[in-house]
C-alpha cells in the first residue's frame, strides 16, 4: 500500500511538474491530486524538493531502461537519435518534469540523492560512449567536445520549439519529433 501510495504520488508529481513547473506546482495541489492529506504526504517526501527529486529519479530509471532495450545492433547515432526522439515524446505527452536550472535548494537535493545522481551519471557516460563512438566514425562532428554535444542532446527534453509547433496544430507530434531531430542532428545547413 504504501508503494502504491507513493508512486501515485510521484505520478501525480511528474505531471504537475510537466504542466506547470517547479516553482508553479504547489504541495497542497499534489496532496489534493493523490487524494491525500498534506501531512500524509509529508510522511512519504519531506519538502517540496524531495517531490521534485523524486519524479527526476522515476525518469531516470526509465530512461536506463529505455537505453537497456535499445538494440544492440544498432548504430551509436541511431541509439542517440532514439533516445532524443523519446525524451521528446515524453515531453510532448505532457510527462516530462519541467525543473529550474538556477533553483539552489532543488539542486541541493538533487545532488545529494544516490539513486538520482548515480542514474544520471549511468546515462550520461552510456551517451557520452555513443557520442564519441559515433565522433570518431565521423557521423557527428568530431570538432564538438563531447560534452557540448551531450548537453545539447538533453536540452530536447525540455526544448520550447516541441511545445510551440504543437501549439501550432500544424503537426502531429510525430512530425514535430522528426523536425527537431533532423535540426538537432543535421543542423540548419542547407546540403
Amino acid at each position: 500500500m504504501l508503494l502504491a501510495r507513493e508512486d501515485a504520488i510521484i505520478q501525480s508529481v511528474n505531471r504537475l511538474l510537466a504542466e506547470k513547473g517547479f516553482d508553479a506546482m504547489t504541495v497542497d495541489e499534489v496532496a489534493a491530486d493523490v487524494g491525500i492529506a498534506k501531512a500524509s504526504l509529508y510522511k512519504h517526501f519531506p519538502s517540496k524538493e524531495d517531490l521534485a527529486a523524486a519524479a527526476m529519479v522515476s525518469v531516470m530509471r526509465q530512461a536506463q531502461a529505455f537505453l537497456d532495450a535499445l538494440a544492440a545492433e544498432s548504430s551509436a547515432v541511431d541509439k542517440l537519435r532514439s533516445v532524443v526522439a523519446w525524451t521528446m515524446g515524453l515531453k510532448l505527452a505532457g510527462e516530462m518534469p519541467s525543473l529550474p536550472s538556477q533553483n539552489s535548494s532543488l539542486r541541493a537535493t538533487l545532488m545529494g540523492n544516490k539513486d538520482y545522481v548515480n542514474g544520471l551519471m549511468d546515462v550520461s557516460d552510456r551517451l557520452g560512449a555513443w557520442i564519441e563512438l559515433a565522433q570518431s566514425q565521423g557521423v557527428l562532428n568530431p570538432k564538438l567536445p563531447p560534452v557540448a554535444v551531450l548537453y545539447t542532446l538533453y536540452a530536447r527534453a525540455c526544448d520550447p520549439v516541441l511545445e510551440f509547433l504543437q501549439v501550432g496544430q500544424l503537426y502531429t507530434n510525430d512530425e514535430i519529433i522528426a523536425l527537431v531531430l533532423t535540426t538537432c542532428f543535421e543542423g540548419l545547413e542547407s546540403r
